[in-house]
C-alpha cells in the first residue's frame, strides 16, 4: 500500500484556554453541559484526520490541549447557551508533560456527569514507521533512538488509555477516505444510539483485528474451500451459507454466541460503553466467517442494536 493513502498527522499551535469550575449560569439554572469526545491515539494513526472529520460534522474542536483544561473547556461551552453543544479535543504526547494529569481531569469530568467518550486511534508498527519515514518527521518520542523505539515508548504511556477507549479505530490499513468514513458512521447521525455494533469477518492467517472487543472463532466448522463447486464463492452467497449452516454443531455456536452477545449487550449500556467490535474469524476470512458475520449481526439487528458489518479479508486470495 502506498504512503499517500495513509492516514497523516499534522500539528497545530497549542491550546490556550481560562480555567475554572463547572457552575450554574448567571440565570441561576443549570448550565447545558456539552457533549465531549476526546480523541487520542498513537502518532502517525490519524488523530487529526478523526479531529477534522468531527470539525466537519460541526463539533468543536481544540487539538493539543493539556488535559487539565479540558473541564474549563466544557465550562465554557455549557456557558454559551447552547452555541458549543459537542466538543472534541486531541490530547497525545506532544503534551506529554501534561498527559499523566489526565486520568484525573477524567475523574473531574465523570464527577461534573460530562457525557464523555474515547476514541483511540491505533495501528501498526509497520504503518506508522512507513507513515513517519514517508513524511522525513521524527516520532515525538523516538529521543537520539530509532522510530521504532518512539512507537514502543509511546504504546507503553497510552496502554491505559487505550484500555479505557469506547471506541478503537485500526488504521494500518485504512486511507483517508475510509478513516473518514468510520468517524461518520460512529457520529454523523443526529441520534445517538444506545449500542452501535461493528461485525468484522478475518483470516487468522492474515492477524488478528488489533481493535476487536471480542474474537469468535470459527475454524472448527468444515471449510467450504475444500468443496470444489464452492471454492470460487463466498459466505455471502447462499450456498455457502447453506453449507456452513448445515453443519454439525454451526446453528447451535450462532445461537450459543447471539445469546452471550446480548447479555454482553446489555452490560454495555449498563456501564454506557457505545461501541463494540465483534471479529468472525476462519482461515481466510473468506466462507465461514463472512457466512457466521452476516447471521450474527441480523440476530443483533433483532435485539436494537445498530449494526455494521465488515469483511476485512474477504477478496484477498
Amino acid at each position: 500500500m502506498s504512503t499517500e493513502r495513509e492516514p497523516q498527522e499534522t500539528e497545530r499551535d497549542g491550546a490556550q484556554v481560562s480555567t475554572g469550575t463547572m457552575r450554574e449560569s448567571d440565570q441561576g439554572e443549570s448550565a447545558a453541559i456539552p457533549e465531549l469526545v476526546i480523541i487520542s491515539g498513537m502518532s502517525g494513526a490519524g488523530r487529526s484526520t478523526a479531529a477534522k472529520c468531527l470539525e466537519d460534522l460541526g463539533w468543536f474542536v481544540v487539538d493539543n490541549i493539556p488535559p487539565e483544561l479540558i473541564a474549563p473547556m466544557v465550562e465554557l461551552g455549557a456557558r454559551s447557551q447552547g452555541n458549543v453543544a459537542r466538543i472534541a479535543v486531541v490530547v497525545d504526547v506532544r503534551g506529554r508533560r501534561f498527559f499523566a494529569n489526565l486520568k484525573e481531569s477524567l475523574a473531574t469530568l465523570d464527577a461534573q456527569n460530562v457525557k464523555r467518550r474515547i476514541v483511540f486511534l491505533e495501528s501498526s508498527d509497520e504503518a506508522l514507521v512507513r507513515r513517519f519515514e514517508s513524511v522525513r518527521r521524527p516520532h515525538p518520542l523516538q529521543g537520539d533512538g530509532r522510530i521504532v523505539d518512539g512507537i514502543a515508548a509511546e504504546r507503553d504511556l497510552l496502554r491505559e488509555l487505550r484500555g479505557d477507549a469506547d471506541l478503537v479505530i485500526d488504521t494500518s490499513s485504512l486511507n483517508v477516505h475510509e478513516l473518514r468514513a468510520k468517524m461518520d458512521a460512529q457520529f454523523a447521525g443526529e441520534e445517538v444510539p444506545e449500542l452501535r455494533a461493528t461485525v468484522m469477518s478475518f483470516g487468522f492467517k492474515y492477524g488478528l483485528p488489533v481493535d476487536a472487543d471480542m474474537v469468535i472463532d470459527c475454524r472448527f466448522i468444515p471449510n467450504p474451500h475444500w468443496v470444489p463447486e464452492l471454492r470460487p464463492f463466498t459466505g455471502l452467497n447462499d450456498e455457502v451459507s447453506t453449507y456452513v449452516f448445515s453443519q454439525p454443531g454451526s446453528k447451535e455456536f450462532l445461537d450459543g454466541y447471539a445469546e452471550l452477545l446480548r447479555i454482553v449487550a446489555e452490560g454495555y449500556r449498563r456501564e454506557g460503553k457505545r461501541y463494540v467490535t465483534i471479529a468472525v474469524g476462519c482461515t481466510g476470512g473468506k466462507h465461514r466467517s463472512v457466512a457466521m458475520s452476516e447471521k450474527l449481526a441480523r440476530r443483533l439487528v433483532s435485539e436494537g442494536v445498530e449494526t455494521v458489518v465488515v469483511h476485512r479479508d474477504m477478496g484477498r486470495e
